[in-house]
């Protein structure tokens, strides 16, 4: 733990001039105040004050002020920013209402704690690991980004063909800084697509992570010239990017998830996994929460539809991947992308985890062979449901999942499903360049 009185004085000492303080809207969007850096101890005493009404799904305008609180445990220095002027630092913040003193019910950070309040209460420490991919994409003359691959390399490639190993290597360096300890990093299977992974830590210190990586990855990238995405399938007809999560349990110093049965899975872990399976669907809608990320959802491009579990295969929803250690047995949920607001996103993988081990759940058979190669009727006679096709789908299936909408609590639950409705109409009403190229001398 790091307290208020260290990060003043690593403040002083690092001749710190700006603090960014960070939050993120109900969407995953990244939001920042700016404050010089002599105000930090005030900004710790008595927190910051905003207009709530200007962020997505916050508060109403008759009830606009807002408070930010910043977490010492968040301080990093921002490694791009070295100047005469002094440096930045960052400091992310929990929000909170003003008129009642209480934490924000809107705000995503507290919405996790919650959920990591609930897996508490049953001795559990909540542990996560995720493995989130992006593009890196060219500009255009305008300095606009395009669809332009920065690189022509393939999975695990080396230069030639991955030409921006220096981008990806200034990116590890960059989060180095900032505290990461990253475990690896790799070409993916298209061109122009990387994947970073950092080690495994409790699950609030994870979502902070993704939310301080995609930033990361974003500036460095610009400073090459190069737009980073972490739109799920920017390109069609080949890979999209996923964030496949790795999670466990821990109680009293070891691994819950650890058992003696067939797949190293305690009865504790099948529970849990029985649970992210029963509640799929709904979950679908926060930890996919875009109309493009169920263009990535399809048979053939590695990306998993498909209700099921393996201990063997990629291709269903969660896997038991091989564990060297103890400690290190875990299962994998492959459905995440990284465009979903991380602190939903575990807090809902968590809830519904969760209630499968308080419903004592039983985990199915886990299906071995390959399953995009199984019929409907295969499917069918092994009970292997389908994820929502659509955000349309995926948002009615949410809307009538009381454990992940109450999870979510009642401020998030209305203003997500009302901004995901608002979207998918909004693509349903539109027409897009495939449908005129192949209709409009058609018919």
């Amino acid at each position: 733990m790091t307290t208020e009185e260290e990060v003043l004085d690593e403040i002083e000492e690092k001749d710190i001039s700006f603090l960014r303080l960070q939050f993120t809207d109900i969407l995953g969007v990244v939001k920042n105040v700016s404050i010089p850096a002599d105000q930090a101890e005030k900004a710790f005493d008595e927190g910051i004050y905003f207009d709530g009404s200007s962020i997505n799904g916050f508060v109403r305008i008759q009830e606009s002020d807002m408070r930010l609180v910043p977490d010492p445990d968040t301080f990093a220095v921002l490694p791009w920013r070295d100047k005469e002027d002094g440096g930045a630092a960052r400091l992310i913040c929990d929000v909170y209402n003003t008129s009642t003193g209480e934490p924000f019910e809107g705000d995503p950070r507290y919405i996790l704690k919650q959920a990591i309040e609930g897996a508490e209460e049953h001795g559990y420490t909540v542990n996560m690991a995720p493995e989130p991919e992006f593009f890196l994409f060219k500009h255009d003359e305008d300095g606009y980004a395009t669809t332009e691959f920065a690189d022509h390399g393939g999975y695990f490639d080396l230069a030639p063909k991955d030409l921006r190993s220096d981008v990806r290597r200034e990116i590890i360096f960059t989060l180095e800084d900032m505290g990461f300890d990253i475990e690896a990093s790799h070409h993916e299977v298209a061109p122009g697509q990387y994947e970073i992974n950092f080690e495994y830590a409790d699950a609030l210190t994870t979502a902070d992570n993704v939310a301080t990586f995609r930033f990361v990855v974003r500036a460095v990238a610009a400073q090459h010239d190069l737009h980073a995405t972490f739109m799920p399938k920017p390109v069609p007809r080949i890979n999209g990017s996923g964030m496949h999560t790795h999670m466990s349990l821990f109680k009293d110093g070891e691994n819950a998830f650890h058992g003696e049965g067939d797949f190293d899975l305690s009865e504790t872990a099948l529970s849990y996994l029985a649970g992210i399976l029963d509640h799929a669907p709904a979950i679908t809608a926060v930890t996919n929460p875009t109309v493009n990320s169920y263009k990535r959802l399809v048979p053939g491009y590695e990306a998993p539809v498909y209700v099921a579990w393996s201990d063997r295969n990629r291709s269903a929803l969660i896997r038991k991947p091989a564990a060297r250690t103890e400690a290190s047995t875990r299962i994998e949920a492959r459905f995440p992308d990284p465009s979903c607001n991380p602190y939903l996103g575990f807090a809902s993988l968590i809830n519904a985890g969760i209630d499968g081990v308080e419903r004592d759940l039983e985990a199915p058979d886990p299906i071995r062979e390959n399953i995009y190669e199984f019929d409907e009727e295969d499917r069918k006679e092994r009970g292997i449901d389908t994820l929502p096709k659509n955000l349309g789908d995926a948002v009615d299936a949410l809307e009538e999942d009381e454990v992940i909408l109450n999870g979510l609590g009642d401020h998030v639950s209305e203003k997500f499903v009302e901004a995901k409705n608002e979207e998918f109409t909004e693509y349903l009403v539109n027409v897009s360049e495939w449908e005129i190229d192949r209709y409009l001398e058609t018919y």
